[in-house]
């Protein structure tokens, strides 16, 4: 009787063996808009952004992205995922096959009663156990582990473009305070000269006391803004130390080269719909395998709830050496073929099964936010580029009319025809307009940076893919 009821549960074990688990899908949609919004750069055209920071012409700032990419404890952390999801992996796919283990055990001693001599005892053998994954949980587990080791893979390459990125605007805001440098550099010295020459004739009694008085603090004013921004620049070397691991010293003599401010990038073309975008964002490729990951988790969960079928063997051979007479035995066995009924578990296994369907629930709400998120982000990109495109020229007249100005206004001071109060007006005007100038190039260089970074930096998804073959730079 016993032997009917073992059977008949076996073989409902086997017929269920042939019904697949439901579990929630894998792919989800992309909550996009059907097009960009924010005017396209270039005609909708942009670089092969693989290649986007040689666009600069400068190689120095490809090697402190190399450097940085190096030395980024956010790099070093992903791949460390990288490796820890690719053992994960190899664990779950395991679970699938069956396992071997040997054993070997020598021993001497009087084993039996009234037998005076000691016998020596050699035995080793072969034990094979397979748990035959009847409902899919292993290869469930499985196939979350390789969706983890996709998303770990795909984080390394979004922490190598956030470090280029980063690494990008610091070099570009140092070049950016270099030019702002030169500009109160050369502002100071003017209004030191003015306050050499309004001294001068003050001594000589052709100015008054107050008129000097007056030039003198527009120097000090002058010297004060220069003094402030040089330290600013040297706070940018520092962060740029901080960024790369490179010597400081070193790092400043290679500063010292020039630099061109590039003019305009030749692109690629953007992709016309957002939900192209989604290829090109390891972010999101991330954010998507996670979901996948977080659907194999219900299967593996739910598989749980059900028989579990194992198969065992064993091959086993001993040598017995007693009394000077030696004999070997040898035995093997196929089994127990056993059924795990779960019966009564006070509900665990029901509140996995919904925990793992509640974060699944979750990661397909934060995949799709991360998706708004992208979209937004290029979004805004594109707005600050074409704000920053369209404010330039007017910038650049009211920088040269400014100047023509404040010239006209210092020769006519000089010539004793005019006010220290109007000249200075002018001159802060002037400053403050060629300061505007430099700063909203500093933007547009920036808006370019921040598009790189939202079009996922030129990766692309490609099968297997290793830490340092990636296509990303």
């Amino acid at each position: 009787m016993i032997r009917v009821r073992l059977a008949a549960a076996l073989a409902g074990a086997l017929w269920l063996a042939g019904c697949a688990l439901p579990r929630p899908p894998a792919d989800v949609s992309a909550p996009t808009p059907p097009q960009w919004y924010a005017s396209l750069p270039h005609g909708g055209r942009l670089a092969d952004l693989q290649q986007w920071w040689q666009q600069f012409n400068d190689p120095l700032l490809i090697d402190l992205i190399a450097a940085a990419q190096a030395a980024s404890p956010d790099v070093a952390s992903a791949g460390a995922r990288i490796a820890e999801a690719r053992a994960t992996r190899i664990g779950a796919n395991a679970a699938l096959l069956p396992t071997l283990d040997a054993n070997l055990a020598a021993s001497r001693g009087n084993t039996q009663s009234g037998v005076t001599a000691p016998a020596t005892v050699v035995q080793g053998g072969l034990q094979a156990g397979w748990e035959i994954d009847l409902f899919g949980g292993n290869r469930a587990a499985a196939d979350a582990a390789t969706a983890r080791l996709d998303a770990s893979q795909a984080g390394w390459h979004a922490a190598r473009v956030a470090v280029a990125a980063e690494t990008g605007l610091a070099y570009v805001g140092y070049r950016t305070c270099e030019k702002q440098l030169a500009v109160t550099t050369n502002d100071a010295r003017s209004r030191a000269e003015t306050a050499r020459l309004t001294d001068l004739s003050a001594k000589a009694g052709f100015t008054a006391p107050a008129v000097a008085a007056q030039a003198r603090a527009s120097a000090a004013e002058g010297a004060v803004r220069m003094t402030a921004q040089q330290a600013q620049c040297d706070l940018d070397v520092k962060a740029l130390v901080a960024l790369t691991g490179m010597p400081e010293p070193a790092l400043r003599q290679r500063l010292q080269g020039p630099w061109t401010d590039p003019a305009s990038f030749a692109l690629n073309v953007l992709p016309a719909i957002p939900a192209q975008l989604l290829a090109q964002r390891p972010d999101v490729f991330q954010a998507e395998r996670a979901v996948a990951a977080a659907s194999a988790d219900v299967g593996s969960a739910d598989a749980e709830r059900f028989p579990q079928l194992t198969l065992n063997g064993q091959l086993n051979a001993g040598v017995i050496h007693v009394g000077g007479r030696t004999s070997s035995v040898q035995t093997w066995s196929i089994g127990p073929l056993a059924v795990t009924l779960p019966i009564f578990d006070a509900g665990r296994r029901a509140a996995s099964a919904d925990a793992a369907r509640a974060r699944y629930e979750e990661a397909v709400a934060l995949y799709t936010a991360r998706v708004r998120q992208a979209v937004r982000e290029v979004e805004e990109a594109l707005v600050r580029l074409e704000s920053a495109r369209d404010r330039a020229e007017n910038a650049r007249i009211a920088v040269e009319g400014y100047r023509t100005s404040f010239a006209a206004t210092e020769a006519t001071f000089r010539a004793g025809l005019g006010s220290l109060i109007e000249m200075e007006d002018q001159r802060r005007i002037a400053l403050a307009a060629e300061l505007a100038l430099i700063g909203l190039q500093q933007e547009r260089l920036a808006a370019w940076i921040a598009l790189y970074r939202a079009l996922g930096g030129g990766w692309q998804r490609a099968p297997q893919e290793e830490p340092g073959k990636g296509t990303t730079t």
